[in-house]
């Protein structure tokens, strides 16, 4: 349950400049629509993209339901990460050996030190929205899974009768 305290003319009743406090098990926050759509691609992993709405009012796409070696899991929407040609500023991705823009020699060193920065899973990528809270993870996950569950059931074609 979201709580706000105080009321300010300028932003309206009820909705203060200040702090948002929050209780409960997922921060207060309802997941209040769960649409996924199925792969069938080259990659067997990729099972399905997901997109989650939360209180009516924020929507995340891109979630990943993912087939992993101990089950299915949901990875978050990711960007891969990229550093700027110190030539022409053109942002290049991780592990660019040139430019894409110039066609300048990118630095080695610095490519690789950015590269030893990041985790091993994370190499390359960096999440662009995902939970804080191990609880949390755990109740997303379960929700997109029953959706994904009830999709692919959906889908299976019935066997016909003769």
């Amino acid at each position: 349950m979201v709580k706000r305290k105080g009321s300010d003319r300028k932003n309206g009743p009820g909705i203060s400049g200040g702090l948002v406090f929050c209780q409960g098990r997922g921060a207060g926050v309802e997941i209040t629509e769960v649409r996924v759509v199925l792969k069938d691609s080259q990659d067997k992993k990729l099972k399905a993209y997901a997109t989650v709405t939360f209180d009516n009012v924020f929507v995340v796409r891109d979630i990943k339901v993912i087939e992993g070696g101990a089950g299915l899991f949901i990875a978050m929407p990711s960007r891969k990460l990229k550093h700027a040609c110190p030539k022409c500023a053109f942002k290049n991705e991780l592990r660019s050996k040139y430019c894409c823009q110039c066609a300048a020699p990118l630095p080695f060193e610095v490519n690789l030190q950015r590269a030893e920065e990041l985790s091993g899973s994370q190499t390359g990528h960096r999440d662009i929205a995902h939970p804080i809270t191990q609880s949390f993870r755990e109740y997303l996950q379960k929700k997109i899974l029953e959706v994904y569950g009830r999709e692919r059931t959906k889908e299976r074609p019935e066997p016909a009768l003769e």
